[in-house]
């Protein structure tokens, strides 16, 4: 069967810079395709050319006939008034769906996505459900395609495993763009990455990221070698031009002619490995007082709903707290309440004095109007930085900005642009604690790393909202849940409270049921057997090549201790048997190691 889409060498630009080049793939049925990329690339511009609300500058995208598209944007936006059923009736009168049918999608559709209350106000609903419903209204017009432009982002992590789930489950195609790695781990058939470091401008890898990750090393292993060897050839050519070659005989031309080539082979080679990374690098206080917040009997209410009642915590110096719970749990509330900005209905904060709080807010906003020098400069042409003062130009470079984008609006820049400003303004207040409220949306990945580098050297306490399950489990020491019903508890993390989630609903299951459910247990716990996290499949992938590499050094060691050269060196002997014992202890803890994530993948 021909691929539902066929896009064959788009290029599309603004003004005279280029997002993409040339840019070949194919939709097929049952393909779950990421797409990721830094940002500016035209990830988001590329979805808007598949579903028709874009024209490529060149290049051809023809669909199979028939073929019905429903994508599903960044930002939700509903008309005024609109209500979840007249949202959902909408996007059915699209369809030209009617009779019976009509209310089977719709029943079913909405079902699926867990709304109880149809009649409430589209504009009310929290981030978290307001995108829910911008992919409800896809879903029941059933696409062949569907294409998502990071539809993690304002979800909830069970709004996120829902998601999963469904697109899992789907029998339609999808092109997603998402920075959430553990998202396209365990979504993803395919990913596609644009990027001008490739010479069509993408790469292509059949399997989910850790498989991208791995061929994408590969790739660049191979082109650094071809660069390496073409620069040795054009010194090469360049030595034998130097010389005085003559271009009078056939042999010489061709020479000369092929040394062209390889220079221009090279200058291109050159031209798109040249890359440059955000520094992102946050200031810290030298405070030395150990106990930072505390809350004790913190209880809040919002209308007659309880979103926590009697918590106790205390925040603690280097601390790394991870705030979790299902959208309209409290989160951003507690933020704002250790901030400093709401009250609480009972109980008693402390913070210690003269304490520095930085607070990142995720609804925070730029005057689209104000220039990227101003948003940057506020005060001048320059800012101090860790007690040194620095050039706006040079601070914007830090942040990939360029000399001519600082008389730009900040109304014209990417959304990972606009964050990368607002993550420039957080690096300039130093804090004995940073409160970060879905610090990840927007960032592409490469970005998404350096930030996290840069809060794992950061000395300070850190409190993390956040839906990016990976950047949870890197930088969280504890985490902190909120059950969304006035509950709250601590775990060691992610996992452990994603489990106790799962366990809480199996409970909830049962109880509902009045039992009536334990003949399908065994099958239940097999569903819900948590799988190897993305961390734990990049070090499964890599593992038996370690254990390899343990056994080798452990062989060597041996073969050093009974070498009878040393027979005599009474002290060579001793260190020798104290190196042998470390390096068969690092093996066998390889081998257990090797043994439990044999255990948790099977």
């Amino acid at each position: 069967m021909p691929p539902i889409v066929n896009a064959q060498q788009i290029t599309k630009a603004f003004g005279a810079n280029p997002l993409f080049q040339n840019v070949s793939f194919t939709i097929s049925d049952g393909d779950r395709i990421g797409l990721i990329g830094p940002n500016g690339s035209g990830k988001s511009t590329l979805l808007r050319i598949l579903a028709g609300e874009v024209t490529a500058d060149s290049g051809e995208v023809s669909f199979r006939k028939r073929t019905r598209l429903a994508s599903v944007e960044q930002d939700s936006r509903f008309p005024p008034g609109a209500t979840v059923r007249s949202a959902i009736e909408s996007a059915l009168d699209r369809s030209h769906v009617s009779g019976s049918e009509r209310g089977a999608r719709f029943a079913e559709t909405l079902g699926r996505a867990g709304f109880e209350d149809l009649d409430a106000k589209a504009a009310e609903l929290s981030g978290g459900w307001q995108k829910r419903l911008a992919i409800v209204e896809a879903l029941v017009q059933h696409p062949d395609i569907l294409l998502l432009d990071e539809p993690t982002n304002h979800l909830d992590l069970l709004g996120i495993t829902w998601l999963e789930d469904l697109l899992a489950q789907a029998s339609f195609a999808s092109v997603i763009v998402s920075h959430d790695r553990y998202f396209l781990e365990n979504v993803t058939t395919d990913m596609v990455e644009l990027n001008r470091i490739y010479p069509d401008g993408s790469l292509r890898v059949r399997g989910n990221y850790s498989a991208f990750l791995e061929k994408k090393e590969e790739f660049l292993h191979a082109q650094s070698k071809r660069q390496e060897a073409l620069e040795n050839l054009v010194h090469g050519e360049i030595e034998w031009l130097r010389r005085g070659a003559k271009a009078r005989t056939r042999k010489s031309k061709a020479r000369i002619s092929k040394a062209g080539e390889l220079m221009g082979e090279l200058a291109d080679l050159n031209q798109r490995t040249r890359s440059t990374t955000a520094q992102i690098d946050f200031s810290a206080t030298d405070r030395k007082t150990k106990r930072l917040i505390e809350l004790q009997n913190l209880t809040c209410t919002m209308g007659s709903r309880s979103l926590f009642d009697g918590l106790n915590f205390i925040l603690t110096a280097g601390m790394r707290v991870g705030l979790v719970g299902p959208n309209g749990s409290g989160k951003t509330t507690l933020l704002r309440l250790l901030q400093g900005d709401l009250s609480a209905t009972s109980g008693e904060i402390r913070r210690a004095d003269w304490l520095r709080i930085v607070y990142f807010d995720q609804t925070r906003t730029l005057d689209p109007d104000v220039t990227l020098r101003r948003a940057l400069a506020p005060d001048g042409d320059s800012v101090v930085y860790r007690d040194r003062v620095i050039h706006v130009a040079g601070w914007a470079a830090r942040f990939l900005f360029t000399g001519e984008q600082l008389s730009q609006p900040v109304g014209r820049l990417s959304g990972g642009e606009r964050a990368r400003v607002l993550i420039a303004q957080l690096m300039l207040q130093p804090a004995d604690i940073l409160l970060l409220d879905e610090p990840t949306n927007d960032l592409d990945i490469p970005t998404l790393e350096i930030l996290e580098e840069s809060l794992i050297d950061f000395p300070g306490s850190l409190v993390l909202v956040t839906h990016d399950r990976y950047m949870l489990d890197r930088l969280s020491t504890i985490v902190l849940g909120l059950n969304g019903k006035g509950g709250a508890d601590t775990f060691a993390d992610y996992g452990q409270w994603e489990a106790w989630q799962t366990q809480r609903s199996k409970s909830a299951d049962n109880t509902n049921n009045g039992g009536s459910r334990a003949s399908s247990d065994s099958k239940s716990s097999a569903s819900t057997k948590k799988k190897l996290s993305y961390l734990e499949a990049r070090e499964y992938a890599t593992i038996e090549r370690r254990v390899e590499e343990a056994e080798q050094r452990v062989q060597a060691k041996r073969e050093e201790l009974e070498d009878p050269a040393n027979a005599t060196d009474a002290a060579h002997l001793v260190k020798a048997q104290f190196e042998l014992d470390q390096a068969q202890q690092a093996l066998d803890a390889l081998y257990t190691r090797w043994a439990e994530l044999e255990k948790k993948s099977s």
